[in-house]
């Protein structure tokens, strides 16, 4: 409406249009009010249901500092308020684990929890939305019950044991008896040596792959790159493979700057085994290859041979304790390497058909790279 409209008015018409004005005013005042309540309404059971939660929530505004934090996450970081910090700050007292997403935080008297950390960014404003889930009651029971998977299947491995340990010992006393018996040729009682000290061998490698077995995995930890790994696992095998005339083959660029957490060596020892069986399964003049692969938070080693394969009532029983198809195994190898794949937070996995060869796959989880050192 124009000033000149407004002024052909009538008072009457004015006075009509004022009425109707302060009506529409009223009302969407009284719309403003009630969103306004209603708002402060959802805000209060925003923060009511907040503060309840189990699990501890940090709101991180656009520089990654704490603007909100509920009373989980301030319990957490006892006589230290998190609110107005920065993130980096508090993410110091952080450990690294060897379980992705999760972390330790050292607490007063020793003892440390196990949180589980996850985010989600906050498109809207910018920042971040932290949970931080206490898991320590969990990975206790999950670290028990390790435990007794072990401790079961050590019973079954003290079961197998006199037969395993009676086998080459009862051999071993028969050739040193013969060697004490009488008069013997040179030549005899160099043979009868000879096949004591094999036998003494085979004991102490039966022996210390069963001590091995028994302590698990439990060496230093630290960050590992895979593709190195692989690539001295593939060295190391080189002589072994040569006097077999065997071919050696590894396809490891998916691997260029995948890391792991855990223990270098015995992450070495399992892939080498897996490779040594592979070695052992093919032919003269056969091919081993390795292949790594990444799928998400996840690098795997694939080990392939051309060997007889496995048949599937054999294929279900090659990581028991003492299953071996072979007269020299200890059948301890793969029950190791297994192990070993396991405490990492990993598994190792076979598929195989008789006449098709086997394959066996190292899986384990990725963490994120070492950090650089300052300069």
């Amino acid at each position: 409406m124009t000033a000149d409209s407004a002024a052909s008015l009538t008072p009457e018409q004015l006075a009509r249009a004022f009425e109707q004005f302060a009506r529409a005013s009223d009302a969407l005042t009284r719309s403003y009010e009630a969103l306004q309540a209603r708002a402060q309404m959802l805000s209060e059971r925003l923060e009511v249901l907040l503060q309840a939660l189990p699990a501890g929530v940090l709101v991180l505004d656009a520089q990654d500092r704490v603007v909100q934090a509920n009373r989980a996450a301030k319990a957490l970081w006892p006589g230290l308020e998190p609110e107005g910090r920065a993130w980096a700050e508090l993410a110091a007292t952080l450990r690294p684990t060897d379980t992705p997403q999760e972390v330790e935080l050292p607490m007063p008297g020793g003892t440390a929890r196990r949180l589980n950390l996850s985010w989600a960014d906050l498109a809207a404003h910018g920042g971040r939305l932290l949970l931080l889930h206490d898991v320590t009651e969990a990975h206790r029971l999950r670290q028990a019950m390790e435990r007794n998977l072990r401790l079961a299947a050590m019973g079954e491995m003290v079961a197998a044991l006199a037969h395993q340990l009676r086998t080459p010992l009862a051999a071993s006393m028969l050739y040193v008896g013969n060697l004490a018996a009488g008069e013997l040729p040179p030549e005899r009682r160099a043979q009868l040596a000879e096949r004591a000290q094999e036998r003494l061998r085979h004991l102490e490698r039966l022996i210390g792959d069963m001590l091995l077995f028994a302590r698990g995995e439990g060496g230093a930890r630290g960050p590992v790159a895979l593709e190195t790994l692989a690539r001295d696992a593939l060295h190391a095998l080189e002589p072994l493979a040569a006097a077999k005339r065997a071919r050696l083959e590894g396809r490891l660029e998916p691997l260029a700057g995948a890391w792991v957490q855990g223990d270098a060596k015995a992450l070495a020892g399992a892939l080498t085994n897996l490779l040594e069986n592979a070695l052992q399964a093919i032919p003269e003049g056969g091919t081993v290859r390795l292949e790594g692969e990444r799928e998400g938070a996840r690098a795997r080693l694939g080990v392939s041979d051309e060997g007889p394969g496995i048949p599937a009532d054999k294929l279900e029983r090659i990581f028991e304790p003492f299953f071996t198809t072979r007269s020299e195994g200890t059948g301890l190898g793969l029950a190791i390497a297994r192990g070993v794949a396991r405490a990492h937070g990993g598994d190792i996995e076979a598929y195989s058909r008789p006449g098709e060869g086997s394959r066996f796959v190292l899986s384990l989880p990725l963490s994120p790279p070492p950090m650089e050192p300052d300069a």
